[in-house]
């Protein structure tokens, strides 16, 4: 009997369940900590056992970076702590120690301290043939009963040995020990829901996946972003390239406006406070019998406090609104810079991304993305911020000035409504994601229809595109849907709980003025100060999924900015200092994939002044040497020099101001012929851009054109023909000026007439400049100082035009080849003469026939 009496309280003993009207403290901090410890430990110990024996270590490359696996620890190990502290305080306060306060101590905080080793080992290790996701079941069971029991206290609220009371110290410190216990172990609940820091899927369909993406990288534009990854992943990283826009560096002016405009939300929340202290005082005071004077003068004051304040969070005050206004500036900048920052990024960008790319993507990713940061900013600064202050500053408000249990009501209230929208929200983001890919899918479909029209009449496929078009719509509309309904939901969710909070806050307070311990006006006071703090809160889902659809939408914006530059310049990289024009390639060796080589110890110089023709079949790594010259890629062996500098260290605009190309595939702006030739020099005088057309022989053509150098050149230059194009492109190569000059085909849209006009103009432009031909037609490099045959990567013969033909090698064959070509086509076009003139009418003035 004496150890009942030192393991209970006095008057107490375990074996009584039910105590005035509650459940025994005795009984239940002994039966609860009894059942946790035994979950944790027993089934725990199994779990463990279960990842040792039959499971493998993680890649840390499937970990995903979560901080609300952080906060799930912190969590964790601060209810730990709490359990501790429940036991130190207990024997430091003087009073009697009841062994069940140290059995509940001790045995919750190794159940727990299980729990948080059961989820480090799940973060680290995997069953390999585990075809679930999230956390396991032994932990979800652990964070529910710990849960429902912190709800089971509920169940004593009337009983006097219990904490519900607050009428001393000890039961205060017991109540907050509860509260932080309540919050701690329902929100590890719900968040244990989501399994924050644990991969989505098997880890064997992400091993399987990996390599497949391993297999078909480089296939996607903007990288691919797991389906049910949360909005808040790395948050942290978005922030940082979000401040630059928040804070306008250099702008001393827009700082003040900055300031200025958080002063101003400052204000704000004051008004927020004094607008339902006036409105109680005019109550009380017309309730009361006060003087006119005294109520005119309190509802002025009220009335200017609305003025500033304004109708609620629904229509703005007069603070409010100057605020927006000075902000203007503000979002323009944060506009401008992440336009112009990200424009400049995707200039810098390597070829090899911009072949990849999809342009209606591309263009769709940064309209939401640059759109989406200028809301985000002012969701964040002048939304989420002042509701979470107006929410704090509520609580504390009613709990000094009223009393514990009003701010315990809202408490509860805003802890749940931010914990479910949170939730809900998190599990509506894929299906937003999903309706965003569905839309980019839809626009890069239309886009690609359009730059491509010609080929779709060509092929009567118009029916085709459209079908595609309403296909991608549909996908979308079905995403659309989900997302949708999926709103309405988290909507009467929110509006079930700001019910139940309003209804339980107004009958405790009209029971106390019923009770006369409260004014008629403090009923006012709480209504009116509730509604205008729900108003805020009820948009505050709004302001959450506004904010997530925005991270969102910036995602494809982030991964545009995270593409690296594959061709950069070194960080002491000088200018090219021309002197001649030499070129060497030196043992070069390249390759756009990993496995197949293009160039393999490719060695050869052009001389100053000189000219060296390319030739060889397609695909043989022509092109491709011109592209390592101007450095669109960097070669991965060898070196290439001009006047003996490696061109992998000096800066790349150095580099190109000294060669002009002229592509094989000419694309030229939608502007007009006169802009589209000035680009090779934009500080050229009309008269140069003509004297470089007359060089280029498109001058004449020019000239019978309506608008003549003001014609519109269309959509790629769609309105000229390919040898109108080409021409255009060698008028603004010669504008440039170049010492070193690439031609790539640069005759191959070019009728036999034209070339052979153009060649001179060509010869003139190229006179003692370090000239580099890429040539199909053979006949048009015969001059060439040296030619140099590339087969399958490889420089396969090399030498002049006769001595080539000498050698009878491949040279000699591709000649022999095309000269045959060239004598079947004019035999064709001999016997299509002859029979054209056999089936011409004979002539009127040959006789009439005979009746």
């Amino acid at each position: 009997m004496v150890f009942m009496q030192s393991y209970c309280e006095a008057n107490s003993s375990i074996s009584h369940t039910w105590v005035d009207e509650g459940i025994s403290p005795c009984f239940y901090f002994t039966l609860v900590p009894t059942i946790l410890l035994t979950i944790s430990f027993l089934l725990g110990t199994i779990h463990c056992v279960f990842y040792q024996k039959y499971g493998t270590v993680m890649e840390p490359k499937f970990i995903p970076r979560s901080c609300l696996y952080g906060f799930q620890q912190a969590i964790s190990a601060l209810l730990l702590l709490q359990f501790l502290s429940l036991i130190v305080w207990r024997a430091a306060s003087g009073g009697e120690l009841p062994g069940y306060v140290v059995l509940y101590g001790c045995f919750s905080a190794l159940g727990w301290a299980w729990a948080i080793a059961l989820l480090r080992v799940e973060r680290r290790r995997v069953l390999v043939m585990d075809r679930t996701r999230g956390h396991s079941t032994v932990l979800l069971l652990f964070w529910a009963l710990a849960f429902s029991a912190e709800n089971l206290a509920f169940v004593s609220w009337y009983s006097p040995h219990w904490w519900w009371g607050l009428e001393n110290n000890q039961q205060q410190v017991l109540f907050a020990l509860w509260l932080v216990r309540y919050i701690g172990t329902g929100l590890l609940f719900f968040i244990g829901l989501k399994a924050p820091g644990l991969p989505r899927k098997p880890y064997m369909l992400l091993i399987n996946e990996d390599e497949r993406d391993v297999e078909n990288s480089g296939q996607s534009l903007l990288g691919r972003t797991e389906e049910n990854q949360s909005t808040w992943q790395g948050f942290r990283k978005k922030i940082r390239l979000l401040v630059p826009y928040m804070w306008p560096q250099g702008k001393i002016s827009l700082q003040v406006l900055v300031l200025f405009c958080l002063g101003l939300l400052g204000v704000e929340r004051a008004i927020n406070v004094f607008v339902p202290i006036y409105y109680k005082n005019i109550v009380n005071e017309l309730t009361g019998g006060s003087s006119w004077n005294t109520v005119a003068a309190t509802v002025s004051v009220y009335v200017m406090l609305k003025f500033l304040q304004g109708g609620g969070a629904g229509a703005s005050g007069f603070v409010s609104n100057v605020r927006t206004f000075l902000w203007i500036r503000v979002q323009q900048f944060t506009d401008r810079v992440v336009q112009v920052r990200l424009f400049a990024h995707l200039h810098s960008l390597s070829l090899r991304w911009h072949l990849s790319r999809k342009t209606g993507e591309v263009l769709r990713s940064i309209d939401r993305g640059t759109s989406s940061i200028n809301g985000l900013l002012s969701y964040i600064v002048f939304s989420i911020f002042p509701t979470i202050a107006d929410i704090v500053i509520a609580i504390i408000y009613f709990i000094t000035n009223f009393n514990a249990w009003f701010g315990l009501i809202v408490f509860i209230c805003m802890v749940l409504y931010l914990t479910l929208t949170i939730i809900i929200t998190e599990w509506r983001t894929k299906y937003r994601r999903d309706m965003n890919q569905q839309d980019n899918n839809a626009k890069a479909k239309a886009v690609d229809a359009l730059l491509n029209f010609e080929t779709v009449k060509y092929y009567n496929a118009e029916n085709y595109e459209v079908s595609r078009f309403e296909d991608a719509i549909l996908k979308y509309q079905v995403s659309e849907w989900k997302t949708q309904a999926s709103l309405a939901f988290l909507n009467q969710t929110q509006n079930i709980i700001i019910g139940a909070g309003l209804l339980t806050g107004s009958l405790l307070c009209a029971y106390f003025v019923t009770e006369g311990k409260f004014q008629v006006g403090d009923y006012v006071l709480f209504g009116t100060y509730i509604i205008q703090l729900y108003t805020p809160l009820n948009w505050f889902g709004t302001y959450y999924r506004v904010i997530q659809r925005s991270f969102i939408d910036m995602e494809n914006m982030f991964q545009l900015f995270e593409e690296e530059e594959e061709v950069k310049d070194d960080v002491n990289a000088g200018n090219l200092v021309y002197n001649q024009g030499k070129v060497e390639f030196e043992n070069v060796y390249f390759s756009y994939t990993d496995g197949r080589r293009i160039l393999q110890d490719v060695s050869f110089t052009v001389l100053p002044g000189q000219t060296v023709a390319l030739v060889g079949p397609s695909g043989s790594g022509k092109s491709t040497i011109i592209r390592l010259l101007f450095r669109f890629y960097d070669v991965q062996g060898g070196c290439i020099r001009i006047d003996g500098q490696d061109i992998s260290k000096v800066s790349q605009a150095s580099l190109r101001a000294h060669i002009g190309v002229v592509p094989q595939d000419t694309v030229l702006f939608n502007d007009t012929i006169q802009n589209n030739i000035r680009y090779g020099r934009i500080s050229a005088s009309d008269q140069e851009v003509e004297e470089a057309a007359i060089t280029a022989d498109i001058h004449d053509k020019i000239m019978t054109f309506s608008e003549g150098y003001d014609t519109q050149v269309g959509e790629r230059g769609l309105k000229l023909s390919g040898g109108e194009k080409q021409r255009v492109a060698i008028a603004r190569t010669i504008l440039k000026a170049p010492q070193i000059v690439l031609l790539d085909e640069a005759t191959s849209a070019l009728d036999t007439e034209t070339e052979r006009n153009i060649q001179a103009s060509l010869a003139k432009a190229c006179a003692n400049r370090t000239t580099i031909v890429v040539a199909h037609r053979l006949s048009t490099i015969i001059g060439a100082d040296q030619i140099l045959v590339i087969r399958e990567g490889q420089i396969a013969e090399r030498g002049g035009h006769e001595e080539l033909l000498l050698k009878g090698g491949l040279y000699a064959d591709m000649w022999v080849k095309q000269l045959q070509a060239q004598d079947s086509d004019s035999s064709d076009t001999e016997a299509k003469d002859r029979k054209s003139e056999k089936l011409q009418p004979p002539s009127t003035s040959s006789g009439h026939h005979g009746h």
